[in-house]
């Protein structure tokens, strides 16, 4: 049988998923996909990337280079409209906001999500790294597991899980074996199952598609996202992502994550912090 081709950027998948349909200026809508899913909620980053596609079509400039999302309430899959509003714009930088909107089941319009971003060229960006960063140290991508190698399903991954290539480093999988370490740590190659390569937008689904690491704390169950800012800092190269996420204090039901994104060339293409609630 005939291997099916990989897909590219701009025709898999996750692209159709999040490309918006412009209706007027700074108002786009989308159907959101129920592929990417976890549980019964749209993931963010996910949402993330849908948002960053119509602030891309708005911006003169074309790639995220800092994008910070307050989510306000659970996004569902289905019809909603993204607005948008140029903030300002600079030769090298320019800064927009957009929210999402869906409608309840009493029809009332309702925020989902709301982002502050600014956007630049990251193909103008010196090549001049000076940096202490190391890339996390993880198996080969033949050592390590993914939903597909378990024996049940993996809790809490629903439909995303199939459109993802997640291979998790043994040394944070204790949870799925019910012996979670203690750590808040979660390690994993990370890409897009129909082989299309990273790119900024795929970037931004990276950094909150990984298992939460308050499972490896000993917790379980939904943990949704309060806060999150995306720094992505350069284009990443071909090849399957690393993903490193930790968190240090889990206070007041709330815990950080801060996940660095590796790409094949060893640079790191983009960091994230978010505040989670944690369901005690």
């Amino acid at each position: 049988m005939a291997q099916a081709s990989q897909a590219t950027i701009g025709d898999s998948e996750f692209d159709r998923d999040t490309a918006v349909t412009r209706r007027a200026d700074g108002v786009y809508d989308i159907d959101l996909s129920a592929g990417w899913t976890i549980i019964n909620a749209v993931n963010g980053g996910y949402l993330l990337a849908v948002l960053g596609r119509a602030l891309a079509d708005h911006l003169p400039h074309p790639d995220p280079f800092t994008v910070s999302a307050h989510y306000l309430t659970a996004s569902q899959p289905g019809p909603a409209v993204v607005r948008t509003q140029t903030v300002r714009t600079g030769r090298t930088l320019s800064t927009g906001q957009a929210s999402l909107f869906q409608h309840d089941e009493r029809g009332n319009e309702v925020e989902r999500i709301r982002v502050l971003a600014s956007y630049g060229d990251l193909d103008t960006l010196p090549d001049d790294v000076r940096t202490t960063a190391k890339p996390p140290a993880i198996p080969s991508i033949d050592q390590c597991f993914g939903p597909d190698d378990a024996p049940a399903p993996v809790p809490g991954s629903s439909a995303i899980a199939d459109r993802l290539m997640l291979k998790l480093d043994p040394a944070t999988l204790g949870w799925a074996l019910g012996a979670p370490s203690g750590k808040g740590e979660m390690r994993a190659w990370f890409g897009l199952k129909d082989g299309r390569d990273a790119d900024p937008f795929s970037l931004l689904l990276a950094v909150d598609a990984l298992p939460p690491t308050a499972f490896e704390l000993g917790l379980s169950g939904w943990v949704p996202t309060v806060e999150l800012t995306v720094h992505v800092r350069c284009r990443p190269a071909p090849g399957p992502l690393r993903v490193a996420i930790t968190t240090r204090n889990l206070a007041g039901g709330f815990l950080e994550e801060d996940a660095e994104v590796w790409d094949s060339n060893d640079r790191l293409v983009a960091q994230s912090r978010q505040l989670a609630r944690a369901r005690l």
